[in-house]
C-alpha cells in the first residue's frame, strides 16, 4: 500500500509526531511496536474520515507491527469533549452496544482483522473500583485538564462543562496503560488526549508512548470536520450510489484532500486525477473511493446512476417502496418516509428540495399512488397506499 520505508511515509502524512526522533529510530531499527487507535461507537457507522487513520494502521500492520483497535464501549458512555462547544448527550449501554456491533465488519474493509488486536475499553475501565479511579485521577491536576482548548473556550464563554467530561482524558489515557501502547495515533483534534496519555503512562511506571496526529477530513458541509454526531459524514458501509453522490456534492476545494487522504491513489494516479478539470477530478475521486470500498463494478454502476439522475435528469431505476395507510400530502409523506424534522421540511419546501416525479411540489400537494417522492439529491421512495 505504501512506497518506501514506513517512517518516510508517516512523516509525509502526519501533521505532528511526538517524539519523532525516538519513533524514527525504533522503526528504522526494525523494532516491532504496539500501535493503538481508539474509536468511540457514538453512531453505528464508521465514516470515510476514519480511513485516514485506518490506512495508517494498515501500514503499520504490513510493516509487521501489532495494531490494537480499541472500541471505546466505555468512553462512549461519557462522550469525547474534543472540539465540542457543549456537552455531548450521554448514551445508554444499549445504544453503545448496538453501535459497536457493526464496527468490526466495517473495519475489515481496510484492516486485516486476523492480525488486529480488538479490545473494548469496558474490559478494564468497567471493573475499576473507586480506589482505582482516585489513583487514576491523582496522576494529573484539574488545571492540566482545563488547559485543553475546548474546556478553556467553554469556561471563557460561560458554557457548562459536565463533571463526567473531566474523566474522559483520564479514561482514554488509561487505555494506553492497559494495553501498554508504544505508539498512539489520532486526528489533530486528539492531540491533547494523546499527550495526556504519555503523562499517565509515566505515572504508572511505563515508558511514554510516541504519538502521531493526522489531518482531519471536512464533512459534507465543507467546513466542520466529518463527524457522526454532526451528521455531515459519509459512512463507509453506505450504498455505492450514496457515497458517489455525496462526494460529488462536496466543494471543489476539498477534492484534492479527499483524493490524497482516502482514495489510495498512487502518486502518479493522484497527479493524473487532479490534472483534470475540477468536475472531472471530483468524479475520479468519487469513482475511486467507491471502487476502494465496494469494488470496480459498483463504482461503474454508481457513476452511471449519477450521470443518469443528475446530468441527464432522469429518475432512479431502483427505488425503495414506502407504504402509507392513506393518501398523504408531500409534507406528511416526506416526514414519515425520510424521518425529517419540521424545520428540515420547512427549509426543504422553501428551497424546492421536495419533488414528485422530478418536479418541485408544495407542502400540501397530495402525492399520487405509485409516484416517486424525492428529498434532496440522494433520497427517494416510491409511494404506495395500502
Amino acid at each position: 500500500m505504501i512506497e518506501g520505508p514506513l517512517w518516510d511515509w508517516l512523516r509525509e502524512r502526519a501533521v505532528e509526531i511526538h517524539v519523532a526522533g525516538n519513533l524514527e529510530r525504533r522503526l528504522r531499527a526494525g523494532e516491532k511496536l504496539r500501535v493503538k487507535a481508539g474509536f468511540d461507537p457514538t453512531a453505528p457507522d464508521i465514516h470515510v474520515g476514519h480511513l485516514v487513520l485506518f490506512d495508517v494502521l494498515r501500514a503499520f500492520q504490513d510493516d509487521g507491527h501489532t495494531v490494537v483497535f480499541i472500541v471505546g464501549d466505555f468512553t462512549a458512555l461519557i462522550g469525547d469533549p474534543s472540539g465540542r462547544s457543549e456537552t455531548r448527550p450521554m448514551l445508554s449501554p444499549e445504544q453503545v452496544a448496538a453501535n459497536a456491533h457493526t464496527y468490526f465488519d466495517q473495519a475489515s474493509l481496510v484492516l486485516d482483522i486476523a492480525r488486529t488486536e480488538v479490545r473494548g475499553n469496558s474490559e478494564w475501565l468497567g471493573p475499576m473500583a473507586m480506589a482505582d479511579v482516585l489513583h487514576l485521577l491523582g496522576t494529573a491536576t484539574l488545571q492540566q485538564v482545563l488547559q485543553r482548548e475546548d474546556f478553556a473556550e467553554r469556561l471563557k464563554s460561560g458554557a457548562s462543562i459536565g463533571a463526567h467530561e473531566l474523566l474522559y482524558p483520564f479514561n482514554q489515557a488509561y487505555d494506553s496503560v492497559a494495553i501498554r501502547a508504544d505508539v498512539e495515533i489520532g486526528g489533530t483534534d486528539q492531540l491533547f488526549n494523546l499527550l495526556f496519555g504519555r503523562e499517565v503512562q509515566r505515572a504508572y511506571g511505563q515508558p511514554a508512548q510516541d504519538i502521531a496526529v493526522f489531518p482531519l477530513l471536512e464533512g459534507l458541509d465543507g467546513v466542520q470536520k466529518m463527524s457522526k454526531s454532526l451528521g455531515n459524514y459519509i459512512g463507509i458501509a453506505e450504498a455505492p450510489e450514496s457515497i458517489y453522490g455525496k462526494v460529488m456534492s462536496l466543494p471543489d476545494s476539498l477534492t484534492e484532500k479527499y483524493a490524497r487522504l482516502v482514495c489510495s491513489f498512487s502518486p502518479e494516479e493522484l497527479r493524473n486525477a487532479l490534472a483534470q478539470p475540477p468536475r472531472d477530478a471530483k468524479a475520479a475521486t468519487a469513482r475511486r473511493l467507491v471502487e476502494r470500498l465496494h469494488g470496480e463494478d459498483a463504482a461503474r454502476r454508481a457513476e452511471e446512476e449519477f450521470q443518469r439522475r443528475f446530468v441527464k435528469k432522469e429518475l432512479p431505476t431502483e427505488v425503495e417502496t414506502h407504504e402509507f395507510q392513506r393518501p398523504m400530502t408531500a409534507h406528511e409523506a416526506a416526514k414519515e418516509a425520510f424521518g425529517l424534522s419540521s424545520s428540515q421540511l420547512r427549509d426543504a419546501f422553501k428551497n424546492n428540495g421536495v419533488r414528485v416525479a422530478g418536479e418541485p411540489v408544495a407542502a400540501d400537494f397530495t402525492v399520487p399512488d405509485g409516484a416517486v417522492l424525492q428529498f434532496g439529491k440522494h433520497r427517494s421512495v416510491r409511494v404506495k397506499y395500502g
